[in-house]
């Protein structure tokens, strides 16, 4: 169970199905987690597109949702937990916000190259993924043009777990769950076209 913070559905709880094997994000880990995001980034909600990997049965695309976001995109390995995303979307009017996707979130990533960009892109992957495995999956995320400029990637992960990466703004730590903010690569400047470049007077 867990429950939106705020926004159309504030307090309103979620039961998955008992046999689920889930780990939502605590309810003191995400209202930290979106104390940050509105304070420090202070996004429209209503005008960005976030990417939650690692969805799970939908605790932060939900309340993404709830919060007035129009564009989440939600990938998530377990069939029947992505179902449950989009009925859960469904029975609370936020189906045309929220779209969950069965898909392996390392292959999507490599298969949906550069074809879409977001504010937001948000990870929980599963507490024992190798630190290798942390490595792959943000070089997939910023590499790939997932991020916009004025974007950041959140990847979750348990406090003992120590990431370095040049990238990395920041780290909070929640009990044993801390969140870890990524900005964009630095856009490298495009040569100038010649018909731009300055002509020699005389």
């Amino acid at each position: 169970m867990y429950r939106i913070i705020s926004g159309q559905w504030k307090a309103k709880r979620i039961s998955a199905p008992k046999n689920f094997d889930v780990r939502p994000t605590t309810d003191f880990a995400k209202e930290a987690l979106f104390s940050i995001i509105e304070n420090r980034f202070r996004y429209d909600y209503a005008s960005i597109s976030v990417l939650d990997l690692f969805a799970g049965i939908g605790s932060i695309s939900l309340e993404f949702a709830s919060r007035g976001c129009k564009d989440v995109s939600s990938i998530e390995m377990n069939a029947r937990h992505a179902g449950f995303i989009n009925a859960t979307a469904e029975e609370l009017e936020m189906d045309a916000q929220v779209n969950a996707m069965r898909a392996d979130v390392f292959e999507y990533l490599k298969k949906n190259r550069n074809r879409k960009s977001y504010e937001i892109v948000v990870a929980d992957p599963p507490f024992e993924m190798e630190v290798a495995k942390y490595q792959e999956l943000i070089s997939l995320v910023l590499n790939n043009n997932y991020l916009k400029e004025n974007g950041v990637f959140i990847l979750e992960h348990q406090s003992r777990t120590k990431l370095e990466h040049p990238n990395i703004t920041d780290t909070r730590k929640y009990g044993n769950v801390s969140f870890s903010f990524l900005k964009p690569n630095e856009v490298q400047p495009e040569e100038m076209p010649d018909s731009e470049a300055e002509t020699p007077l005389g």
